[in-house]
Order: C-alpha cells, then structure tokens, then sequence
C-alpha cells in the first residue's frame, strides 16, 4: 500500500514538473503561443467545471469526442473525428460494398444535411430520393447542425432488411416528406457502358472507386471492337466522385504523355502535389470526347472533367457542377481513433480552384419537360412496385435525353467536320 501511495505521488509530481517545463518553454516563445497556452489553460478550466458541476454526471470520452468535433465542425464540414467504429465504416466504405441506403451526402456550410445524389440501382435511388434534397430527420431524431456527417451515416446504415425512415425536404415543396427505405448491401458498378447508334460510345461512371481504372480498361476494351467508332461520351452525371488516384489514372488513358491532369496546395509539404498524364493516350486523339456533367457531379468527376476540358481533349455538355474541390487526409491517432482534416485544395490545369464553383459547362444544356416527367414517373412507379425496379429500368435503356441528345450531335458534328477536312484536303492535293 505504502509503495502504490510513493508510486502515486512520484507520477504526480512527475507530471507536474513536466508541465512546469512546458510552460516555461511556451512562455519563452513568442506572444502568439503565449496566447495559444491561455486557451489551453480556458480549455482546461471549462473541462473541470463541466465534469465536476454539470447536473448530470458526464465521461471523459464523451467530453473530449465533443470538443474535438466541435473544434472541427468550425473548420469545414469535410474535416471530421474518426471514433474506432467510425474506422470500421470508413473502411468498409472504401471496399466499395457496404449495408445502407446507397446516398451520398454533405453537410452544408449552415449545417444542412443535403444528398449531393443517389447512388444509382439502391434502395435511395429507388426511393426517388433527388441530388439538393435537405435530409431534416432520421428515425424520428431532427439532424441538427451539431450533428457530424458520421453521424448521419451511422444513423443510416444498419443491417440489410431493416428499414431506416428519412424525412426530406425538396426546393417547392411546402413541408418535408417522409421515405421509409429498406437497407441493403451496397454493391457499386463503377462504369457501365454501350454502343449508341452511329458508332458512338457511351461511358457512365457512378462512382470512382479503387477498380475503376480496370472497369473502365474493359469498357474500352469492349467498344473498340466496333473498327468505325466515332466518338465516345463520358458521363459523370450525379457521380458524387471517389478516389483521387482513378480519376487521374483514367485522365492518363485519354491525354498525350506530360499533360497536366490536376495539382494540390496546401500548407503541408506532402500536400503539394501535381499529377500528370505517364503515358501516351489509350484513346485515338482523333476520337472526339463529350463529358456530361450536372449539379451531382463532384470531387474525382470533377477532376476527371476539368482535366480533359481544360487540355482541350473533351467538350462538356450539362449543367454546372457540384463544386468540391478540396483535399482530406486521414491521420491516425491513439486509442483507435483517427481525424480527416481538410489539407489541401485542387487546381484545374487552368490554375483554377473550382471549390465552392463547380465547372461551367462550354454548353450549357438543362433535361426538357418530357425528360424531368419521364424520370418523375419512373422514380414513382419504382417506388410503388420496387420488384419491378429492373422491368421498368429495361423500358428506358433505349431513350435519350436531352443532354445526352446534344452530345450525340456534338459528335455527328465533329464527324461531318472530319468528313469535309477530308474532301478539301483531296481537292488541295
């Protein structure tokens, strides 16, 4: 007993000379961390008074989760705490397959929890759920500003077969509607392909995921067999982005070898890097390239649409894009818990930074009434009758929208420019 008591008091006196060290040496630097130390010492003292005179009895872990959530929530809403279950999520979600409603969200700089889109064939894209929908309740519990995005994921996903209820608010709506959506495992197929008439191919990619780069090499594979194709659209339409390492490898399969695909800065040495195209282009040049984009498309897709447009290798079609163009990194730290912090941002080859912008398409082109009536009869219907999601989705496959309309003449027009350079070049020879 008498050995544990002199243990005791040696540790504490240990670390109040420690301290005593510390804070001679911060009090020898400059008046700015002498400032730095007095919020530490504020920090401390509202600690104590919190954990010895609150009403209720709180813990230390639920103390210090709270305060650094709170210190990060001031930053941005993408710099967030990791708990140890938080990395088991954050790691299956980056495996591509998880159990949820398959929606991608933000939280806006007011606090909002909004669907930047839903991830096409799952329970969320199903439900009818929109890209800007305001998500203002989870199973009966209001998302407050407070709140982290982590949060909202956690609420959310659950076991496959169990049903999670969201009260949403659209734009025209008067008051929020209720979905009640049953969980499933997300499996994502990144790129999805096929041949349009007039040799034309046609690329989507809903997500950039680590296969993305081998999805997207067989889709080549497979729409190079046709000997005249003509051109290829690449859509990146409510594509909520993804991993930063696919879209620059998939920019490098269509840009000559040392064109400049995206750069980012930040404060951090490890943070200012440049990507550029390593190799030559696996696409012919002489294969014209739409990108289609739209308010959903964020991040990665937005990488991947700056680095061709701005190297003059695709023409983009749509409507101005979702304006995420800021780096995380994920520290890890001790007790099984991690932070992602906001470390960088992206820049275009033209030098421009499209956080908070989004990239304004060369031609700006909105879906016509029959196209937004179309998909509002679809969503409903698959709503009604989710057995038949795949009979109804088959009935579509066919259509063409639009934007994808425009970009199909884009490319007819490029091949009769080609057609007329041909004739002219004969007659000069």
């Amino acid at each position: 007993m008498k050995k544990s008591l002199k243990r005791g008091l040696f540790a504490c006196l240990l670390i109040l000379f420690s301290f005593s060290i510390v804070k001679v040496g911060l009090a020898a630097k400059t008046g700015k961390d002498k400032n730095e130390l007095s919020y530490i010492s504020l920090f401390t003292e509202v600690y104590h008074l919190v954990k010895e005179k609150y009403v209720e009895p709180v813990t230390p872990k639920k103390l210090f989760e709270g305060a650094i959530q709170g210190m990060l929530s001031k930053l941005d809403p993408h710099s967030v705490l990791f708990t140890p279950d938080d990395f088991k999520e954050f790691e299956v979600e980056t495996q591509g397959e998880f159990g949820g409603l398959g929606i991608q969200i933000t939280k806006t700089k007011d606090g909002k929890l909004m669907i930047i889109t839903p991830i096409e064939d799952t329970p969320a894209y199903r439900a009818g759920l929109k890209p800007g929908d305001v998500i203002v309740e989870i199973n009966g519990k209001p998302f407050t500003p407070e709140m982290t995005l982590m949060d909202a994921v956690k609420m959310m996903r659950g076991k496959p077969g169990t049903k999670v209820t969201i009260k949403v608010m659209r734009k025209g709506w008067e008051k929020p509607k209720e979905f009640t959506i049953t969980r499933a495992i997300i499996k994502i197929q990144s790129v999805k392909y096929k041949l349009l008439d007039n040799h034309i191919g046609y690329i989507r990619f809903t997500t950039f995921q680590g296969n993305s780069p081998e999805e997207f090499k067989k889709a080549l594979k497979a729409l190079s067999k046709d000997k005249e194709l003509k051109g290829i659209i690449v859509d990146v339409r409510n594509n909520p982005g993804g991993l930063l390492d696919s879209a620059v490898e998939i920019s490098d399969y269509f840009l000559p070898e040392g064109d400049l695909i995206v750069y980012t800065k930040g404060r951090i040495p490890d943070s200012n890097q440049k990507f550029y195209s390593e190799n030559p282009p696996v696409v012919p040049e002489n294969i014209p390239v739409v990108m289609l984009v739209n308010g959903g498309t964020a991040s990665a897709a937005e990488i991947l649409t700056g680095a061709l447009r701005y190297n003059n290798r695709a023409v983009v079609v749509g409507e101005k894009t979702f304006g995420k163009g800021s780096v995380q990194t994920l520290f890890p730290l001790e007790m099984g818990y991690g932070v992602k912090i906001t470390t960088a941002k992206y820049y275009m080859p033209n030098h421009e930074c499209i956080d908070g912008k989004g990239i304004k398409p060369d031609i700006t082109v909105k879906l016509s009434e029959e196209d937004v009536k179309l998909l509002k009869k679809e969503a409903k219907e698959i709503e009604e009758h989710p057995e038949k999601t795949a009979e109804i989705r088959k009935k579509r496959e066919k259509y063409i929208d639009n934007q994808l309309k425009r970009a199909i003449e884009i490319i007819k027009e490029f091949q009769l420019f080609q057609q007329m350079k041909k004739i002219a070049d004969k007659k000069a020879a």
